[in-house]
């Protein structure tokens, strides 16, 4: 699916795919982390895998105060033990299907929000 861009910042998503994703400035494989000022292909198969530990690295890069999930084409979410956990670290968490998100985190990122993008 292909976005239209609304802003100038460079970490704009344009197009994503089954396996890629097209930022303004770059194209990331899939499973990626995307937030205002940083970029990286993640490796993490399920959203089972989501703790305090694999996002400290990813978070202590930018500024996040909401992490959009992109769970494919369906949406899955957290179980309670995750939500709690990232809640006690300030961390606010929604998760949706890969093209909600993407189109949530454009939106937010235009809005100067402290917003990361988990496209798994």
């Amino acid at each position: 699916m292909e976005f239209t861009q609304q802003n100038v910042n460079n970490n704009t998503i344009i197009s994503v795919g089954e396996s890629s994703i097209s930022l303004s400035h770059e194209k990331l494989n899939r499973p990626c982390f995307i937030s205002a000022r940083t970029t990286n292909e993640v490796s993490i198969n399920d959203i089972t895998e989501i703790d305090t530990e694999f996002l400290f690295p990813l978070l202590t890069k930018d500024s996040v105060d909401l992490l959009i999930i992109g769970t494919g084409n369906s949406p899955k979410f957290l179980t309670p033990k995750q939500q709690i956990e990232l809640s006690s670290i300030g961390l606010g968490v929604e998760c949706m299907n890969s093209t909600s998100a993407c189109s949530s985190f454009n939106l937010l990122l235009g809005d100067l929000r402290k917003v990361g993008l988990l496209l798994i």
